[in-house]
């Protein structure tokens, strides 16, 4: 790991432990073990370390998405997979996704981060809103809304069904955060909870 990626980790470890506010650029370079200076011939501020971060957890989930042949990020790609997608392989994808989010280090830190810094700082609060609700319904509405327009799905309201697809699985992930033991239990419930997705939705009657 060179100096900036480290930068960049122990920026994340610090943020997830004291809060962003919290935190000051020469927390960091002290962390890292360099002096401040040195910080800033890598990244001009605490912000923009903080966008790296972001970046970097976009790239480890286009990283994962590309090994389960899915794009992950663009919904009419990933529709032309899903429309001839088995039930058992849209299940292995699911729990794989949500393994991912769960034990993704970047991804798991940069969660708990946000949801205690929400409550204190605005412009994190919009970033909360954007990663855990706003992208994921965009993404998933667009994605279920063509699997009805191709008669696969069948619903009145794309926006109810995508709110019932979606939540489950944010409100599971954020109980394994708390417990992780219950992580087994979790997986279980996903199971159950995208059989019952299916035939309620019509692609299994």
């Amino acid at each position: 790991m060179n100096t900036k990626q480290r930068i960049m980790d122990e920026a994340l470890t610090l943020f997830s432990e004291k809060g962003y506010a919290n935190v000051f650029v020469g927390d960091i370079a002290e962390r890292v073990g360099i002096k401040a200076p040195s910080l800033y011939k890598h990244y001009k501020n605490k912000q923009a370390i903080f966008d790296a971060i972001i970046e970097e957890m976009n790239r480890r989930f286009e990283e994962k998405a590309g090994m389960l042949h899915i794009a992950g990020n663009d919904a009419r790609k990933d529709a032309v997979i899903y429309q001839d997608m088995s039930e058992e392989s849209m299940i292995q994808l699911g729990i794989s996704l949500f393994k991912y989010y769960l034990h993704d280090d970047y991804t798991k830190r940069f969660r708990k981060m946000l949801t205690i810094e929400q409550f204190h700082d605005k412009e994190l609060a919009s970033v909360y809103m954007k990663q855990y609700y706003d992208d994921p319904l965009s993404y998933q509405g667009m994605l279920l809304g063509m699997l009805v327009a191709q008669g696969i799905l069948q619903t009145e309201n794309v926006q109810v069904m995508t709110l019932h697809f979606y939540a489950p699985i944010y409100m599971l992930l954020t109980v394994c955060d708390r417990e992780p033991e219950r992580e087994e239990e979790a997986i279980q419930i996903l199971t159950a909870h995208f059989r019952q997705f299916d035939r309620i939705y019509g692609r299994t009657k």
